[in-house]
């Protein structure tokens, strides 16, 4: 009896050791389609929170995966190091997603508490990656002016809900580089890695501007997901958060990552990590 309840608990640990395993390393690929005033239609595919992870060497798999999606732009939305003790796999992975695609990227909160944050912006720019830091850009895609505001909002992590919740926090103010931003005629793209501030009250509450689509990252899906509850906390959202992954609203839409690698907690449950494909074409009925 002793030994079938030791057997038991062995084949049990097993499971949760290959579930938890699971669900930190095996990728998922979520497609969204987005409609809007485009000539041709394109593909966008949307990186976040990669912390430093490894999914295979060199990054093997994930750097399939983006292939398989044909993208005609490949953004990051922050995170890209976690504490960077070697920050070069993590810039030349970036670098190498470039033989794909342009590539666009946005710092995170663990770029600034690296410590080498110019560092980083600078590799990431001698290998080809266009680096956005509270900037705007105007490019081409597919033959559709593509129109990109990158922000840098540098608002922590957990100390950001803490200070917030006493009153003490602020957010930055990026109305007149939204006011230039709506002036641009085509696809306008906004990348902000904390979520939360498309919907904010007041400031900044970037869905009030003319735009039409978001990305972010930052919330990791929740790190913890369960059936009918959802999330159970994000930074800067605390319990139950609201915008932690999926598509919200229209136009604008925001469309949020559930990233890739962990920070705070070295697991992940119900989330596994995650590669974004956007499709953007005419609305339906144009041709």
């Amino acid at each position: 009896m002793i030994w079938m309840i030791l057997g038991a608990v062995l084949v049990l640990a097993g499971a949760g050791c290959f579930f938890l395993w699971f669900e930190d390393n095996v990728l998922q690929l979520t497609r969204y389609q987005v409609r809007a005033e485009v000539k041709n239609r394109m593909k966008l595919v949307q990186l976040s929170d990669l912390h430093d992870k490894q999914f295979g060497k060199d990054n093997r798999r994930l750097y399939r995966m983006v292939a398989s999606c044909r993208p005609d732009l490949i953004v990051f939305t922050g995170d890209l190091v976690h504490d960077a003790k070697n920050i070069s796999p993590a810039i030349e992975f970036l670098g190498r997603l470039t033989k794909l695609a342009p590539v666009v990227y946005i710092p995170g909160n663990h770029e600034h508490r690296s410590g080498l944050y110019s560092e980083i912006l600078a590799g990431l720019k001698t290998q080809g990656v266009r680096v956005l830091a509270d900037a705007l850009i105007s490019t081409q895609v597919c033959g559709n002016p593509v129109h990109i505001l990158g922000l840098d909002e540098n608002q922590g992590s957990y100390e950001a809900y803490d200070l917030r919740k006493r009153g003490e926090y602020r957010y930055r103010s990026y109305d007149a580089l939204f006011r230039a931003f709506e002036q641009k005629e085509g696809f306008r793209l906004v990348l902000s890695h904390y979520p939360e501030n498309f919907a904010a009250i007041g400031e900044p509450s970037y869905q009030k501007y003319d735009f039409d689509l978001m990305l972010s990252g930052h919330a990791h899906g929740g790190q913890f997901r369960f059936p009918l509850f959802g999330a159970v906390f994000a930074p800067g959202q605390g319990i139950r958060p609201s915008y932690t992954e999926g598509r919200h609203g229209e136009r604008p839409a925001l469309i949020i990552s559930r990233g890739l690698g962990n920070s705070s907690f070295p697991f992940r449950v119900f989330n596994r990590p995650e590669v974004v494909e956007i499709t953007v074409e005419l609305p339906a009925g144009r041709s």
